[in-house]
């Protein structure tokens, strides 16, 4: 098996993955991912593979996802900066602090494979036709990385670094997959810290069976009912002034798992987005992923 096999098969639908950052350019990008222009090599040298790759497609109360981890940091980097580059130039800059991403992503081989079928004096009209409707070209993916979730050390939650790689491949799973859940049942009800809220408790329920408060204020940077510097300040620009109703959301939150204990953590969702409601709105916030 190759090294690379998890991105050869990814790449088989996405071929702006056989593009590189480093050296291509963003026209390039657009006329392989908005024309669906072959890239002239189909090389995948500039990843490394690592043998915790791995994909899937994960069953969700909104429907299957398509689920990717790359283990090697730089992969997911050149990844993500790839399947970017041509809304945003290859050349943008991945923070350290995200280790995921919910991408929508063009199909071009199954436009192809689909217009295959009709003559070729019908295709023009036929292509009008399939591309009109986005469920047929476009894909939900996404993308992990593999690391301890939200950069806290293993000391700080009571593990070892084994046991705690595993519960943030868990916990990082889960949060994306939440937010894909959202975005598809929900598509116009957007509150970033709300949503991070949620998405984190689910990953954490998956994780441990159960929602700790302390754990969650870890992730965000609260230390004693203060902010004191992490994650909360991605998606506010006032993360003091929230610390106060932060907490007393985690608080409901906690009381909501423990009453339905039990529950599937999908499950969990609409009555953890009414616990984590705290009247912000879209221009208050801003996201970054774990």
């Amino acid at each position: 098996m190759s090294k690379t096999s998890v991105l050869e098969h990814l790449a088989v639908d996405y071929l702006q993955l056989y593009l590189n950052p480093d050296t291509d350019t963003q026209e390039t990008y657009r006329r392989v991912v908005l024309r669906g222009e072959e890239p002239e090599a189909k090389s995948l040298a500039h990843y490394r593979g690592d043998p915790a790759d791995r994909e899937e497609i994960a069953d969700t109360p909104a429907g299957q996802v398509r689920v990717v981890t790359l283990g090697n940091r730089q992969d997911f980097e050149l990844a993500l900066r790839g399947l970017m580059a041509a809304k945003d130039g290859p050349q943008i800059p991945i923070p350290e602090s995200q280790g995921a991403a919910m991408l929508t992503v063009f199909n071009w081989p199954r436009i192809h494979a689909h217009l295959a079928l009709f003559p070729e004096e019908e295709r023009a009209a036929e292509f009008k036709r399939f591309t009109a409707v986005r469920e047929n070209y476009i894909d939900m993916l996404v993308v992990l990385s593999r690391g301890p979730y939200s950069h806290v050390d293993a000391a700080a939650v009571g593990e070892t670094e084994a046991a705690w790689l595993e519960h943030s491949d868990t916990i990082r799973r889960y949060h994306e997959l939440t937010h894909v859940i959202c975005r598809r049942l929900c598509p116009g009800d957007v509150a970033p810290i709300r949503d991070e809220l949620v998405a984190d408790a689910v990953g954490l329920i998956a994780a441990y069976g159960r929602f700790d408060p302390e754990t969650e204020k870890l992730f965000l940077g609260i230390r004693d009912g203060r902010y004191t510097g992490g994650r909360l300040g991605n998606y506010t620009d006032t993360p003091e002034a929230l610390t106060g109703a932060v907490c007393a959301a985690l608080e409901r939150i906690r009381a909501t798992v423990e009453k339905q204990a039990g529950t599937e953590p999908f499950r969990l969702i609409p009555a953890l987005m009414k616990d984590a409601d705290m009247g912000e709105t879209k221009t208050q916030t801003r996201r970054n992923t774990p």
